[in-house]
């Protein structure tokens, strides 16, 4: 018998898997996230568990595009004018938190007896938070929208960008890079700033044609990969010119932020990011050096605790210097006190340009793990404790809650139907968010200012990513009987809060929509034949109390008759069709 071929990485995937498997549930089951699970899983499989994987090293740079692709995502959650809403937060506040927790880190180092350049690194690497982790911590608990939430996120930000002059400040320590020609360094800059700039250009004019010509042609795997290579194209951009992979990322996201095909892309990048971010933690844990915590183990608790205190006292006192509630600023101090993976990078180069040595970087770099593992448990304690006051009444310091500011209401099919009722809903300040798969029709809507986006009835993620997770009100429009039944199947299962308001094409589809138990069906012509019929009454001299009667009398009638077609067929109550309204003499006209 022939030697069965095993692909290359199948075993080293199926105990990646694994682990994730049987760490994940455990940890989200103590309360403790599924970060802290990727990170306990690797520290499983790792070289100081059973050794699965020795070099973890190997297999990071892949995952790291984990990281590039929740940047992307990230970006197509926020608009450029929401981004310019919160440049107070990201250069105010981000530049004080990564400038002053940084200044301060330096001199404690300093105090350990590190020299002036060894402890600058480490200051200004270990005042860096992990973007990754906090942001996967955010959305696990629903908060990134909160204002607390977008705040963090904004120190997050300022903190990515300030990874770039950080490296160009290793290559300045660098004995070998002291004599750098002045003409070099413009020339980065002079690229730097034309990369930056094609990316916003393509996101902003190139890339809404390319997925319309994709549409176009009905292959879902082709949107997929086209937001593949539109995320890791930019990514791949930004490192060529020395900025982050995950900036790069941001910004195109951000481009995308106000295209028709946002909330697509965004269900399609989903899955690999989800993937790549737990493969991203796991190798994050692999590479925790038990036996160097071990060794130094005085050194590493005091510098985890000192860090942890230190950032989370900053994040606090800044957070309400710029204008947070205290709650908020709790919340900011105990989602940011950790060190971030791109301090890995800059501990790294600095190693390679020998500014750092070693084993300073390796214990840096445990220093670091250790307070990622760490967040969650003040994450859960502040929730004790926020709990314990809530039962005791305690209501001036009470964390406050947070009620998700998606759109209330999600419109599926934006045809005539559709845009009446938007149209409706707009007209009392009811914010909509509305979806439709015809690209012609979103083009259509655009111009008179209606906010649409590209999506599949039938998809459940698109649906998520559109706000249905947390709408009052789905409101089917779509024309297609059969394509609506499966939404309504898929839309049951996925939210079932929701009220389901559904469009009917006629009187056996609504039949259907009855069966299929939706909160509100309406026949699309059933309005404008009583409307037609109560014009034809007038023009033909009946008085207005009388037409009230017929009409009201013709609409009693037709729910009856729905009533008996659901027990009896479609036939059941055709006699209802051809009864005469009684007049009612109480209203009928007294003669002079």
């Amino acid at each position: 018998m022939a030697e069965a071929h095993v692909p290359p990485f199948f075993i080293e995937t199926i105990v990646v898997l694994s682990a994730a498997v049987i760490a994940v549930p455990i940890t989200k089951r103590l309360g403790l996230g599924a970060v802290v699970g990727f990170l306990a899983a690797g520290m499983a499989i790792g070289p100081y568990g059973i050794g699965f994987f020795n070099e973890p090293e190997r297999i990071l740079g892949f995952a790291e595009l984990g990281v590039v692709l929740l940047l992307f995502v990230i970006g197509l959650e926020l608009e450029p004018a929401r981004l310019w809403t919160m440049r107070r937060d990201i250069f105010g506040l981000g530049t004080a938190q990564v400038v002053i927790s940084g200044l301060i880190l330096t001199l404690g180092a300093m105090v350990f007896g590190l020299s002036w350049q060894v402890a600058l690194i480490a200051g200004l690497g270990l005042a860096l938070s992990s973007t990754a982790f906090a942001l996967q911590m955010l959305q696990e608990r629903g908060h990134l929208s909160t204002k607390y939430g977008q705040r963090a996120f904004g120190i997050l930000l300022l903190q990515d960008m300030a990874i770039v002059p950080l490296l160009a400040m290793v290559s300045i320590l660098a004995p070998a890079e002291a004599d750098v020609e002045e003409a070099s360094i413009a020339m980065q800059v002079v690229t730097v700033v034309a990369a930056v700039g094609f990316v916003i250009f393509a996101g902003r004019f190139l890339l809404s044609p390319l997925f319309q010509l994709l549409t176009a042609s009905g292959a879902r795997e082709l949107m997929i990969a086209a937001a593949l290579l539109v995320a890791l194209g930019s990514a791949g951009l930004m490192s060529l010119v020395g900025l982050s992979m995950a900036l790069g990322a941001f910004l195109s996201g951000v481009m995308l932020a106000e295209s028709s095909y946002r909330h697509t892309l965004e269900a399609d990048i989903e899955p690999f990011r989800t993937m790549l971010m737990g493969l991203f933690f796991m190798t994050v844990g692999m590479a925790l050096e038990l036996d160097l915590i071990v060794a130094n183990w005085q050194r590493v608790v005091s510098a985890v605790v000192l860090l942890m205190l230190t950032k989370g006292i900053l994040l606090w006192g800044l957070s309400r210097l710029f204008g947070s509630s205290n709650s908020d600023a709790l919340r900011v101090a105990v989602t940011l006190p950790q060190g971030g993976e791109f301090a890995f990078v800059l501990f790294s180069t600095a190693t390679a340009a020998a500014i750092l040595p070693e084993e300073s970087a390796n214990i840096l770099s445990a220093i670091v793990i250790l307070t990622m593992l760490l967040t969650p448990l003040g994450a859960v304690g502040l929730d004790f404790v926020a709990e314990r006051m809530k039962k005791h009444g305690d209501t001036t310091n009470k964390i406050e809650t947070f009620e998700d500011a998606c759109p209330s209401v999600l419109i599926v099919g934006f045809g005539r139907f559709g845009m009446m009722v938007a149209q409706m809903l707009t007209s009392e300040g009811i914010s909509v968010t509305a979806l439709d798969n015809k690209p012609d029709r979103i083009n259509y809507a655009r111009q008179y200012g209606y906010r649409v986006y590209y999506g599949d009835a039938t998809r459940p993620d698109v649906l998520k990513a559109a706000g249905g997770e947390n709408a009052t009100l789905i409101a089917l429009c779509i024309e297609d009987d059969r394509v609506m039944k499966q939404a309504i199947l898929q839309i049951r299962s996925a939210f079932p809060n929701a009220a389901l308001y559904c469009r009917a094409t006629d009187r056996a589809h609504a039949l259907d929509l009855t069966r299929l138990g939706v909160d509100y069906q309406i026949r699309e012509t059933f309005e404008s034949s009583l409307t037609f019929g109560r014009k034809a009454l007038e023009f033909l001299g009946l008085p207005a109390d009388r037409i009230d009667e017929v009409e009201d009398d013709v609409r009693k009638r037709d729910d009856e008759r729905l009533t008996m077609q659901l027990a009896g067929g479609d036939l059941a109550g055709s006699d209802k069709l051809h009864q005469r309204t009684p007049r009612d003499e109480s209203k009928s006209e007294k003669p002079d």
